[in-house]
């Protein structure tokens, strides 16, 4: 295997067809399929479902995605330690709240080590920006949008708190509840207008704008609080995550960005980072 293979696989991969990966790469569509050829002979798998208009990745190809797309990063990241004088590119990236640290770091980690002399500026998602990470709703005109994560959304528990001896939250549960208001949040948005319709009061203790300082609260046993269901999250041992029933509570996280940028380099990367992300997960 070899590094050259991969970014053919990449290229067939976002191209969706032999040809159009070969223009791409400036390369012989036989040249290119052969080497996607010896890829697959060697990892012994079929990486694509060829078809009459293209190809399909099949699920050893979903998963080599995300590996490969970190290995060209990190080989272009090598090879930008060793030189010496770099343009630096100045990028403004708009972030909304609550995105999850981890995962959000990860995919900044990935966007910075693919272009050289890169210079990222985050900012407010309103505010003038290259690209951001938002919600669907908050997209303006002549935006283009990439999805990213979808979150479902949870009731976040204090470890002993009776409602956690439940399997799901019902609406009723919370009348009189201690709860922290996140806000900005959709979910909370949809949730609180809800239960003041049903006639459910409950205790609003708190309104706090990031989810590590709500589960902090919640931590602390001031209240419960909704937060997006995250790996990270599940992992903890000071809080619990239930799910609510009879409201389905939920988002959509991607990059948006204006179409009229779209030959930018730094956006090009984003773009490839952000599809390998959905790649892993899925995976």
């Amino acid at each position: 295997m070899d590094l050259r293979q991969l970014q053919y696989f990449v290229a067939v991969y976002e191209a969706g067809t032999i040809s159009a990966a070969a223009r791409a790469c400036a390369v012989a569509q036989p040249s290119l399929s052969k080497a996607l050829q010896q890829l697959e002979d060697e990892l012994q798998v079929q990486l694509f479902s060829r078809q009459s208009r293209g190809v399909t990745p099949t699920e050893d190809g979903e998963r080599l995605y995300g590996h490969a797309g970190r290995m060209l990063s990190q080989m272009q990241s090598l090879k930008a330690s060793f030189r010496h004088s770099v343009t630096r590119v100045q990028f403004r990236l708009g972030l909304i709240r609550a995105l999850g640290v981890e995962r959000m770091s990860q995919l900044l980690r990935d966007f910075t080590a693919g272009v050289d002399g890169l210079e990222l500026h985050l900012v407010e998602p309103d505010d003038e920006a290259d690209a951001r990470i938002i919600s669907p709703r908050a997209l303006r005109a002549g935006e283009q949008f990439l999805p990213i994560w979808h979150d479902r959304f949870v009731l976040a528990l204090p470890a002993g708190h009776p409602l956690a001896l439940k399997s799901e939250v019902l609406l009723a549960d919370m009348q009189g509840e201690a709860l922290i208001k996140r806000t900005p949040c959709e979910a909370w948005s949809t949730l609180y207008p809800e239960l003041i319709r049903q006639g459910i009061q409950p205790d609003i203790r708190a309104d706090i704008h990031t989810i590590e300082y709500a589960l902090g609260l919640v931590s602390a046993g001031v209240g419960c609080a909704l937060v997006p269901d995250l790996e990270s999250l599940r992992e903890r041992q000071d809080v619990v995550l239930r799910p609510i029933s009879e409201l389905t509570l939920e988002r959509t996280i991607g990059m948006a960005y204006p179409r009229s940028h779209g030959d930018s380099a730094p956006l090009r990367w984003l773009q490839q980072v952000c599809r390998q992300t959905v790649a892993q997960d899925v995976g």
